[in-house]
């Protein structure tokens, strides 16, 4: 009889002394042995400090509405751990995961492999069973030494390099860069989501031979006043696009990214299946991707009396598009601020970036090795929080920021995905929509 998917969850959480391990040994040994090095016949890699998660689900949406055979693989989760994993736009259920989980350590023999790595495998292993023809896989972190980083993409999108992460990838943003360029390879389109990249970037592109895809040179779309836009790339031309049903302005970018990067695929091993998809994208089919994209925590929106706005925004260049979004967005009350960031985070520069837009904060702990109290956050926010409340969780924080609110008022919540996964469970609101 298997063991519960909670069972396998709580081992993997054990199962290596470190969180995070950077490196593609061990994880490449068991994915030989598991003869998973291709696990389905074209393959998009998405990285970036920020928009890689929002890229790869458009991409996803974009296949799927093209008619193709898709897994998407990305991380972490809000609510369960099912959500890492979709195959044709439908979750993993429990049994897969758990079959996935057995084989993996039936070949693990005596490598340890880290909770992301078993969770990447595990990916692989389910979209090579179920024999899907495009995976897109967004990096856990970095690039270059991340476990996605053992399937050689067939286009890889770089959307972003900003600070995050710098106890692992370095403390400069050529540095960072570098690491996330680490994703490209010889021959193969390497899709900036911005021409502003460091130096880096571009030095990995000529060193390792990828062909540059740049914004804004290569590929570009125009939004017009009424919020719809137009796209042009190398071979597709598409006019009169919806928006994206994911909220925000750099919602356009990351969908043009990934547009960028599907009809790159033209010169790939899998060329049929790829002209096949372009030939699928007009205006129309592109469209009702736009319109069936599914990201939680991106500028999610409960609207209401008192309107809730719900946005990782964990590291600071998140929170000043996050800031930046909320502008354009003005309300007629107050803006009330429900917040909890990790430890390891710039909560000083989150907490600036935000500064401008908040009346009122809401501080609140998060759990686990890496969150920390309200009274710490407040410590490190004490610059532009001014007489913050402090709460022992999420939920307190929520009910609390609703209690105070009055019709017109609007509550943002932000700092992580641990803040916005708990406070979509309790809005009663949660999906993966």
């Amino acid at each position: 009889m298997s063991e519960s998917l909670e069972y396998w969850l709580a081992r993997q959480q054990a199962a290596h002394p470190h969180a995070i391990d950077l490196g593609l040994e061990r994880v490449a040994a068991v994915a030989r042995r598991l003869d998973l090095t291709r696990p389905a016949a074209t393959v998009i890699t998405v990285a970036g400090t920020n928009g890689k998660g929002s890229t790869a689900a458009h991409a996803e949406a974009l296949l799927l509405a093209a008619g193709a055979s898709v897994g998407l693989f990305t991380s972490p989760h809000f609510i369960r751990y099912n959500e890492r994993i979709r195959i044709q736009g439908q979750e993993a259920d429990d049994a897969s995961l758990v079959a996935a989980f057995e084989r993996i350590e039936a070949a693990r023999g005596s490598e340890t492999l880290t909770f992301f790595e078993y969770n990447t495998l595990a990916a692989l292993w389910l979209f090579a069973e179920r024999g899907v023809r495009f995976a897109v896989l967004e990096v856990g972190l970095g690039g270059r030494l991340d476990a996605t980083n053992l399937i050689d993409a067939d286009a890889a999108v770089l959307c972003s390099v900003g600070l995050d992460h710098r106890e692992w990838l370095g403390e400069t943003l050529d540095e960072i860069g570098a690491e996330k360029a680490g994703i490209f390879r010889a021959g193969r389109a390497a899709v900036l989501g911005t021409a502003r990249m460091p130096a880096s970037v571009y030095a990995a592109i000529e060193r390792l031979g990828a062909r540059p895809v740049v914004a804004e040179r290569d590929y570009r779309w125009r939004i017009g006043a009424d919020g719809r836009w137009s796209y042009e790339g190398a071979q597709l031309r598409l006019e009169d696009l919806p928006p994206s049903r994911l909220e925000g302005i750099i919602q356009y970018r990351n969908a043009a990214s990934a547009l960028a990067a599907i009809e790159s695929l033209s010169g790939a091993r899998s060329a049929a299946d790829a002209h096949a998809v372009l030939a699928a994208l007009d205006a129309r089919t592109t469209g009702a991707a736009l319109g069936a994209v599914r990201l939680a925590g991106r500028f999610q929106v409960v609207p209401g009396e008192v309107e809730w706005i719900l946005d990782i925004a964990h590291n600071p260049p998140a929170a000043q598009v996050f800031a930046a979004e909320l502008g354009r967005r003005p309300c007629r009350g107050r803006t009330l601020a429900v917040v909890g960031i990790l430890g390891d985070k710039d909560a000083a520069a989150i907490g600036a970036a935000l500064a401008a837009a908040v009346e009122e904060w809401f501080l609140c702990a998060l759990p686990g090795p890496r969150g920390i109290g309200a009274e710490a956050l407040a410590a490190r926010l004490a610059a532009v929080a001014r007489a913050p409340r402090l709460f022992g969780s999420v939920a307190e924080a929520c009910a609390a920021a609703q209690h105070a609110a009055r019709p017109g008022d609007r509550v943002i919540v932000c700092g992580s995905v641990y803040t916005v996964g708990p406070a979509l469970q309790w809005l009663g609101v949660y999906s993966a929509a």
